[in-house]
């Protein structure tokens, strides 16, 4: 479950923000200003930061310009309502990865943030094979295993369910994963994406353990 540093100064702002991603399966810690968020990031090492520019006590350009001193790897988004060009050029030369200006959508963000941490999870997972109850899952090499009989699964099968793993017992985002794996959340995608969850049921149907249940209108949830 993906650790998430949020550092947004506007209250409500940062409230939707941080449900919405709990909602997604995330850990998030959310502070008001850079000070704050620069003691919460040396406390919690988080997976991702996602941080606004304009903030009291500190802003959000020289928080992450400590930050960078201390951790050249962790993913940073930044958050703002600045949209000149040589703000966001000065966000990247800071040690920004992405840049998302105000106002923006729930679902472009997250799509952001899950581009971020990729690299990071698919790092992670070519070093270890996971249990799925009784099944094991090696992502690496698309591999699914019950009682030594052994699945291949192609690259999509495999990556969706192994964002349903991460996301365990919680809701993954019908329409966050099909703009991730397959471009975009038109009708006919949806379609293709129903035709894969029944691929992976069928799968895992030797575990009664195992159950994934469509939650109407919002996504899917993989129930150990």
């Amino acid at each position: 479950m993906p650790k998430v540093l949020l550092v947004e100064d506007e209250p409500a702002l940062g409230m939707i923000v941080r449900d919405s991603l709990i909602f997604r399966g995330f850990t998030v810690v959310h502070v008001e200003n850079g000070n704050a968020g620069l003691e919460q990031f040396r406390e919690h090492q988080p997976d991702i930061v996602v941080a606004d520019v304009m903030m009291p006590d500190m802003d959000g350009f020289t928080m992450v310009e400590q930050i960078r001193k201390e951790n050249q790897n962790v993913p940073i988004l930044f958050l703002t309502a600045r949209s000149q060009t040589a703000d966001v050029v000065r966000g990247f030369e800071l040690g920004g990865n992405d840049y998302l200006k105000k106002p923006f959508s729930l679902d472009e963000l997250i799509v952001r943030m899950n581009a971020l941490l990729r690299p990071k999870m698919q790092k992670q997972d070519t070093t270890s094979v996971v249990q799925i109850s009784r099944y094991s899952f090696d992502p690496a090499k698309q591999k699914l295993t019950f009682n030594g009989q052994e699945v291949l699964l192609s690259h999509r099968e495999a990556e969706l369910l192994r964002r349903l793993f991460e996301q365990k017992n919680q809701v993954l985002e019908r329409s966050s994963v099909l703009k991730e794996l397959w471009g975009d959340d038109s009708f006919f995608n949806g379609r293709s994406l129903d035709v894969f969850i029944t691929r992976l049921r069928r799968y895992l149907r030797e575990d009664p353990g195992i159950q994934i249940v469509n939650i109407r209108g919002i996504g899917y949830k993989l129930i150990v």
